[in-house]
């Protein structure tokens, strides 16, 4: 199988910044990882995760395949199928075994997800059907509880790569969905208090929101028309940000 080595990978790391004109620090800050790590790669002590080949590669101008294989292909140049072959099963066995996640697992999480965004439903409709003040508002904040709620409580990683134990990351890949915190460190100390803590905060945001939109509009209306929409706002943001910089923060 086609082999990676290190000091050759960290030879073209390095050749391909230079050529680009940008630092250690620069390069690592478009990659939102330490310094350290991109000193790693370019001294040949370590490879970086998976996760950031793409974006690697995408910073340094190359495909994914010159990366991998440490050298620039000319255009014309046609890989033979057994090279292709053996290239995909290193980018596959280099990976950390296949992650498990949410659904993997017997989780009452997805249930209660389900449920709550039954009765999300529900009295979102009723809001619609009394015509209630801040039904935008109210529908962009569960809109996003929803998605974010649907991603951590049934979709969710539930073990990150070792990349994120050994490096001081503050951005979160997993296929499209991304999280940049500036300030918390992802790691597998934190992160399953993060995953716990943003589970229970959007699946409340998701029944509250709804709920106190209809009682605030029968109690005060007119101060509800007024401060409805940035409360609804508000609660949302907290539900996303809250749990991440409490919880992360905290067991980090």
């Amino acid at each position: 199988m086609f082999n990676i080595d290190k000091k050759k990978f960290g030879a073209f790391v390095a050749a391909l910044r230079k050529e680009k004109g940008i630092t250690q620090k620069e390069l690592s800050e478009q990659l939102c990882i330490s310094d350290k790590a991109v000193s790693k790669w370019e001294t040949g002590v370590s490879l970086p995760d998976t996760v950031l080949l793409i974006p690697l590669a995408n910073l340094l101008d190359v495909s994914v395949t010159e990366l991998l294989m440490c050298e620039r292909l000319p255009n014309d140049d046609v890989l033979k199928p057994d090279k292709v072959e053996d290239i995909v099963k290193t980018a596959i066995t280099y990976a950390d075994e296949a992650p498990e996640r949410a659904y993997h697992v017997k989780s009452k999480w997805i249930v209660i997800y389900g449920v709550s965004l039954l009765i999300c439903g529900i009295s979102t409709f009723l809001n619609h059907t009394m015509a209630t003040p801040c039904m935008d508002s109210l529908i962009m904040s569960v809109l996003m509880c929803a998605v974010f709620g649907a991603y951590f409580c049934c979709f969710v990683r539930m073990k990150l790569s070792r990349f994120y134990d050994e490096n001081n990351v503050n951005i979160f890949y997993d296929g499209p969905f991304r999280m940049h915190v500036p300030g918390v460190n992802f790691n597998n100390r934190n992160w399953p208090h993060i995953v716990q803590a943003f589970r229970l905060s959007l699946c409340l945001s998701m029944i509250l929101m709804p709920i106190l939109n209809l009682l605030a509009s029968s109690v005060a209306v007119v101060v509800w028309e007024n401060i409805g929409r940035y409360v609804l706002v508000v609660i949302m943001l907290c539900s996303i940000f809250l749990p991440i910089y409490v919880v992360g923060k905290k067991y980090e």
